[in-house]
């Protein structure tokens, strides 16, 4: 009986996780003009719309190249900060590590008011570069945490033995430990740019609508009432995401670089 209770309160966890999804999937398909599900007819108008018209396209590419470029400067930020900890283990590294998981442990309206003051009196409220960088470097927790564990897997023989080829510290860091914790950037990377994809608040609070990214547009379309291709955009977040994790998971091992352990 207890087994019996137990797939139960599984099956009705995963029911309430996939039936939100399956209704927003039947909704970016339905051929009505308004939201209603089960859909009568299926279209893909709305897709279309979405990848058609300029009033769509422009938050889609502003979306992406933000995201391209926080991921950028977030891996960066977690790779320098775990190697000075990696190579000097040094008090101001673990000082770092630490700031660099300060943003996950605030509540984001508080991070969003921050950023939006910041660049208001640096006078680049409004701009791309501002929405860019806060990404980056609020949501540079992920890759710092995730390259940690890379640099904890390194094998003090292989680093020795670089430097007995007479490897100097540029040279073993390029060819030596920077191959080693790739898979580890790059899964930081990827995680950092669907963040900053989906992100709303911060977005909006430090550039408002001057640059309008995909969550902003959304947004404003629901204030004017629901329609369809909202649906299609929720959609659209959905399979970057799992498109993104399985393309990850064909050439990484990675619920490995995520943390789980294998034993």
């Amino acid at each position: 009986m207890t087994l019996f209770l137990k797939r139960v309160f599984v099956c009705s966890i995963g029911a309430g996780l996939i039936l939100p999804f399956l209704i927003v999937a039947g909704v970016s398909v339905n051929s009505a003009s308004n939201i209603s599900f089960p859909p009568q007819e299926l279209s893909l108008q709305w897709y279309t719309q979405l990848l058609t018209e300029p009033d769509w396209l422009r938050p889609i590419r502003n979306s992406l190249v933000i995201a391209f470029f926080a991921g950028l400067i977030a891996v960066s930020i977690a790779l320098a900060a775990n190697y000075v900890l990696w190579r000097l283990k040094s008090g101001f590294g673990k000082l770092v590590f630490g700031l660099g998981l300060g943003p996950f442990m605030l509540p984001p309206i508080i991070i969003a008011m921050g950023a939006s003051v910041f660049w208001a009196e640096m006078g680049w409220y409004g701009r791309a570069e501002a929405t860019v960088i806060s990404h980056g470097v609020f949501f540079v927790t992920l890759p710092l945490v995730i390259i940690a564990r890379g640099f904890a897997a390194l094998s003090d023989d292989v680093i020795e033995a670089s430097r007995t080829m007479g490897a100097t510290p540029w040279q073993t860091f390029a060819k030596v430990i920077f191959p080693l914790v790739l898979p580890y950037a790059i899964t930081g990377y990827a995680l950092v740019a669907i963040i900053s994809v989906n992100e709303y608040l911060i977005s909006y609070m430090v550039s408002g609508f001057a640059v309008e990214t995909l969550p902003i547009r959304i947004f404003n379309n629901v204030r004017y009432g629901y329609t369809p291709v909202v649906a299609s955009a929720a959609m659209g977040f959905a399979l970057l995401t799992i498109g993104t994790l399985l393309v990850l998971s064909m050439f990484t091992d990675l619920l490995k670089l995520l943390g789980a352990s294998r034993d």
